[in-house]
Parts: structure tokens; C-alpha cells; sequence
């Protein structure tokens, strides 16, 4: 998904260094023209590594850095010197992205902690050189190894945004709002569907300095398992988030109803999405007298505990931030 300046996909095509070519070389003196071979080891070519960067937030910058090619391993050469190693290529990318195969779709592996460092597509091993083959047998091995060739091909990376808590919800469910009152994150607001086109995240702060990452997430319509709306592009992003706050707004005409099309859209993407926390929230609420409050509550599911809240007049807000840090700590006790 492209928005902007949010890049979540990106294609590259990457060849790691071949691996240098060992030396067949033969030791010459004054005193001894044949002291035997000497010929040492080729280098290894340059690996292709990722590494996490937490202060990256989206595929960006890897927009036009299409062909990524490391560097080929040295050749051994006489007096039993190993060629030098290629030089490695480091792409950074932000937590939470996946490296594939773009042939086989295959997932070589993932990025989810600031600064881990994984070798992505090694480099060829060098050639050993006739040094190596000398034995009492072979005295003076005439061959070498060549370099072992790199690896190439076409490969994907992939963002799943990393947030302790992601915002589900319908359009204009006021997923935005909340995010924009609770955290200093200033996403788009508008009176029309599909305000929010991208992932946002935001820092919510809590009691004692403590906080947590919440993220307002494109809203789904019915059929977004089915790629309808923005589809599989927001809901590759749910499957990071350990909370789900379900956000339903008061004036629905069914609040239990539109509680099950978002989990059933959930489940027919990914049953899994099933086994997290679910929170329920019911958005504008500041419209909502007592009476209104109670008949809408019975008609929420009793497993899934809910609160009242106003972005606008920060009603329930402190209630709906306690729900959420006990959700999140509830494994710690």
C-alpha cells in the first residue's frame, strides 16, 4: 500500500557478492625455487543484511532502490594471504517487516526488535587455495577452489506496523478523533469514508511515566476479507496487535451487529485474529442520555467488556485508558 509518504510493500532485486577465487600459487625463494604451494584462500562476497531501525515507520525510503548488488570477495594471492571479504550491504528497515520470496512467497525472516541485525541473502563462500590441499600424500596440490557464486533473485518486504493496541472500526467511526485526543499523533479528520488511508500511530501516555502504542487503522467495510474497500492492506496490519479496540458509534442502528460483521470480516481473514483481546468502545457517546446508555448496553455481547466514551468531551477516556493497560498487562499478574 502507497499513500503518501507511507510505502508498506516494496519490491527489490538483490545479488550477494560471489565469493573470491582461491590461489594456486607456489612459494619461490632464493635458496628453495620450489618451497611448496602458498596459495591462500579467496574472500567471502558481501552478504545482504537488514537490520531494524526503530525510528523507521514505513518502506519509504527503499522506493527507488530497486537493484541491491554486493560486493564480490577478493581472490587469494601468494604468501598464503586470504582475499578480502566482500563489503556487506545493510538495508534498515522499520520493526515489523517481513522478507520474502517473491518465487516460492516464502518468508525468510523478520525484523521486530531496534537494531537486530539478520544476514537476509548470504554471500558466496570463497574458493580455498592449494595451501589447503597440501598433505603428505600431495605436496604440491596445482588446483584451487573457485568462489562459490552469490545468490540472487527478486525478494519482497513487507510492514506489519508493530502497536500494542490497534483501532477497529467502521468508517467514521471516530477512530481518528480518538487517536488525535489520546495521543500527540495528528491524523486526517473529515466528515466522509476512508478519511484515514494509512496506518497512524500514536504514544498514549498512562500513569507513572508508563505509556503504550496504539494505532488507528484504515476502517473496514463488509467484504474486506475479500480485498473490498482497502481490504488486505489494513488487515496485514491487525494481525501485529496484541489488544483489538473495537470502536462503534452511539448513533448505530445496531451496535451488536456491527460488532459481529467486524469480527466475522476478522475471522474470515485470519482466524487467528480471534485469539487476542477484544475491547469494545462505544464512540460518541456524548449524544447518549442514561436511558440510551443502558438499552445499548444490553445489547452488547457479555464477553467482551465495553465502555462509554466522547473523544469531544473526553468522557471515559481515563475508564477506557485503565481497560486497555489491564488488557495489555493482564499475562504479568
Amino acid at each position: 500500500m502507497e499513500r503518501g509518504n507511507f510505502v508498506d510493500f516494496i519490491r527489490i532485486y538483490c545479488k550477494s557478492g560471489k565469493g573470491g577465487a582461491g590461489s594456486a600459487h607456489f612459494m619461490r625463494t632464493k635458496y628453495n625455487p620450489e618451497a611448496g604451494p602458498d596459495g591462500g584462500d579467496g574472500g567471502r562476497g558481501g552478504h545482504i543484511i537488514l537490520k531494524g531501525n526503530s525510528q523507521l515507520w514505513t518502506l519509504l525510503h527503499l522506493r527507488w532502490y530497486k537493484n541491491v548488488v554486493a560486493e564480490d570477495g577478493g581472490n587469494g594471492r601468494d604468501n598464503n594471504s586470504t582475499g578480502r571479504n566482500g563489503e556487506d550491504i545493510i538495508i534498515e528497515v522499520p520493526l515489523g517487516t517481513q522478507a520474502f520470496n517473491e518465487e516460492t512467497g516464502e518468508m525468510e525472516l523478520e525484523i521486530l526488535h531496534d537494531g537486530q541485525e539478520e544476514i537476509w541473502i548470504p554471500g558466496g563462500q570463497g574458493g580455498r587455495g592449494n595451501n589447503f590441499f597440501k598433505s603428505p600424500t600431495n605436496q604440491a596440490p596445482e588446483y584451487a577452489q573457485p568462489g562459490m557464486p552469490g545468490q540472487e533473485g527478486w525478494k519482497a518486504l513487507e510492514l506489519k506496523m508493530l502497536a500494542d493496541v490497534g483501532l477497529v472500526g467502521f468508517p467514521n467511526a471516530g477512530k481518528s478523533t480518538l487517536l488525535s485526543t489520546i495521543t500527540a499523533a495528528r491524523p486526517k479528520i473529515a466528515d466522509y469514508a476512508f478519511t484515514t488511508l494509512t496506518p497512524n500511530l500514536g504514544m498514549v501516555p498512562y500513569r507513572n511515566d508508563r505509556s503504550f502504542c496504539i494505532a488507528d487503522l484504515p476502517g473496514i467495510i463488509e467484504g474486506a476479507h475479500e480485498g473490498k474497500g482497502l481490504g488486505h492492506r489494513f488487515l496485514r496490519h491487525i494481525e501485529r496487535n496484541p489488544v483489538l479496540l473495537f470502536l462503534i458509534p452511539a448513533d448505530s442502528s445496531d451496535h451488536r451487529k456491527d460488532f459481529e460483521i467486524l469480527v466475522n470480516e476478522l475471522e474470515q481473514y485470519n482466524p487467528e485474529l480471534l485469539d487476542k483481546q477484544f475491547l469494545l468502545a462505544i464512540s460518541k457517546s456524548d449524544m447518549l442520555d442514561d436511558e440510551l446508555r443502558e438499552a445499548i448496553a444490553e445489547e452488547l455481547p457479555d464477553n467482551v467488556p465495553h465502555v462509554f466514551i466522547s473523544s469531544v468531551t473526553q468522557q471515559g477516556l481515563p475508564q477506557l485508558k485503565d481497560m486497555l493497560w489491564q488488557a495489555l498487562n493482564a499475562n504479568d499478574k
